[in-house]
């Protein structure tokens, strides 16, 4: 879709506030396909296909990784942005960056990772991901990171305190004066929570922590599920599974879009900039469709993510990466050389909390089974180093 196709109101390539570090426009693409390629091309992104989204990775080949949960929400990104004439490269970028800043083991890596910095800033993963994307990767001879659009970077900052917003300058501003990113960006974030409340359903009853008979109490399947046994009574297994839950995410896409085109008939934007001056979100899902996602989120909290099975492999994680980060901070001669001397030109820089926001840096960087045999090499007198 070119410049003169997309609705006023979307981002378009020509508009760009631009890089942190001007370029010359690329050749026959875009400056969102190039942001979109760059972040596929990116180490961070490989990564991705050995991180935990909520089954960790050795448990099972099925299971979604963030890799696969990532193109799964550019997926749904970029149809929902095609209806509405939005930037569908755009949304695909950020779709496929908004989880380069995530730890191994999924959100109780996240969550031990914070613990251990609380007294040097703290981690938050989306931040990570924009460090990520801006200084941490190294494949450019003229800038660190991936030198993204302005757009981009938007959108992959999801969440972002006012504190931590003061630091960022241009890209804070809209959390300290409580306005809005882009419509693309939004719609990121509509699609990754669309992902994965969805996909879990899938990968929960894969991993038999959940029956669809259980998951169909709640409205939101059950009216699915009940449509696939009218029209096809025969049909078992993972074809019912499947046919249920991609029904689930088409329903919550029609109305996503649907709801959307509503607020934005209403509101008529003139441009980008207009949708960033609202106080509240123009994308999103109907009240009752909202009430719906919410309790299969619900449901999902307390059958998959507190499954007994799953509280024992995360405490495990915990352990893991609080054991990594502690032996690294006591000791930085145990990094490998390349992180090691980051480690101690930040120690010089900023102190302790320049270090220890290096060890986080590598921490965050590992996959999860990598993060295991870091564990192990460590700790196991047996392992080989």
């Amino acid at each position: 879709m070119t410049d003169a196709q997309l609705a006023a109101y979307a981002a378009h390539d020509a508009r760009s506030r631009g890089r942190r570090y001007p370029e010359p426009p690329p050749q026959y693409r875009s400056e969102f396909q190039r942001d979109r390629d760059r972040i596929i091309h990116s180490s961070a992104f490989r990564r991705l296909a050995y991180k935990t989204q909520v089954f960790v990775n050795h448990e099972g080949d099925l299971f979604r990784t963030r890799v696969t949960h990532s193109i799964e929400v550019a997926q749904i990104g970029r149809s929902i942005a095609r209806a509405l004439s939005l930037n569908e490269t755009l949304s695909e970028a950020i779709s496929l960056a908004h989880d380069l800043g995530h730890t191994p083991f999924g959100h109780a890596g996240q969550d031990a990772l914070n613990e251990c910095m609380r007294d040097y800033g703290g981690f938050e993963h989306n931040l990570q991901s924009l460090r990520t994307v801006d200084e941490l990767e190294e494949r450019y001879a003229l800038f660190p990171g991936l030198n993204l659009t302005f757009e981009c970077r938007e959108g992959i900052l999801k969440h972002c305190s006012v504190s931590k917003a003061r630091e960022l300058g241009e890209l804070g501003e809209r959390f300290v004066q409580r306005r809005q990113p882009g419509l693309e960006a939004q719609l990121a974030n509509l699609a990754d929570e669309i992902a994965y409340n969805n996909h879990d359903v899938d990968d929960g009853i894969r991993a038999g922590l959940i029956t669809l008979e259980q998951a169909a109490q709640l409205p939101l399947v059950a009216r699915q599920f009940d449509q696939v046994m009218r029209l096809h009574p025969q049909l078992q297994g993972r074809r019912r599974v499947h046919e249920t839950v991609r029904r689930m995410v088409n329903e919550v896409v029609i109305d996503v879009i649907e709801s959307s085109l509503a607020r934005l008939r209403a509101a008529r934007p003139q441009d980008i900039d207009a949708v960033r001056t609202l106080g509240q979100p123009l994308m999103g899902m109907s009240e009752a469709m909202r009430d719906e996602h919410l309790q299969l989120k619900q449901f999902l909290r307390e059958q998959v993510y507190r499954h007994q099975r799953v509280l024992r492999m995360t405490t495990k994680a915990k352990r893991v990466l609080s054991a990594l980060f502690a032996a690294f901070m006591d000791e930085i001669k145990l990094l490998p050389a390349e992180h090691r001397d980051m480690a101690e030109r930040a120690e010089q820089r900023d102190g302790l909390a320049g270090r220890a926001r290096t060890v986080a840096d590598y921490v965050a960087g590992m996959t999860d089974r990598y993060a295991i045999l870091e564990y192990r090499r460590l700790f196991d007198p047996a392992e080989r180093t």
